[in-house]
């Protein structure tokens, strides 16, 4: 009777040993992917030439700290959205003759090839000012992008995180500049 109980109490550990180390990857790459980095795939054109259709790219999920000209990902109706943010909670947007102004002062964008953007104010979304915990983001295809001008302000608690590293194609891996 006993060597029956000992060869109970050895397949159980034997299958415990054999089982825990999966149980416990399995965890860790759900938390990494929940919590800190993920893979994201981009849809669509607006944010060429930066990004194009397909590719895929990590996602920061720990980065809260959005900086203009960061490129985050947000949800919009249920979808994933990449854009770039342009303002900054506090701010004026301005865009005449295609050139960006904060606050009234001129920024520079140069990551925009020979992409001209609309004139738009923030006034035309109803805003004097950026709200508190609000982010105005633009695709860097500014004809072809749902963006701020269109879908509004974007709420920081909608934002997943930024993204800055692209994985796939092979061909593009790596950092890809602000």
């Amino acid at each position: 009777m006993e060597n029956n109980q000992n060869k109970e109490e050895n397949k159980i550990s034997k299958f415990l040993q054999g089982t825990v180390p999966y149980v416990v990857i399995i965890i860790v790459v759900v938390l990494i992917r929940s919590y800190i980095i993920t893979p994201v795939q981009v849809e669509g054109m607006s944010m060429y030439s930066t990004l194009n259709d397909k590719e895929i790219l990590l996602l920061k999920k720990y980065d809260k700290n959005y900086q203009r000209f960061d490129v985050v990902v947000f949800n919009y109706n249920n979808t994933k959205l990449i854009k770039r943010v342009i303002g900054l909670p506090g701010e004026t947007v301005e865009y005449k003759s295609g050139k960006l102004y904060i606050n009234g002062t001129y920024v520079a964008e140069s990551f925009l090839n020979n992409n001209m953007t609309a004139d738009f104010t923030l006034e035309e979304l109803g805003y004097e000012k950026i709200p508190k915990d609000y982010y105005f983001v633009m695709g860097d295809n500014r004809a072809n992008s749902t963006d701020s001008r269109i879908i509004g302000l974007i709420h920081k608690e909608d934002i997943e995180g930024t993204t800055s590293f692209a994985i796939f194609p092979l061909d593009k891996f790596g950092n890809f500049d602000k």
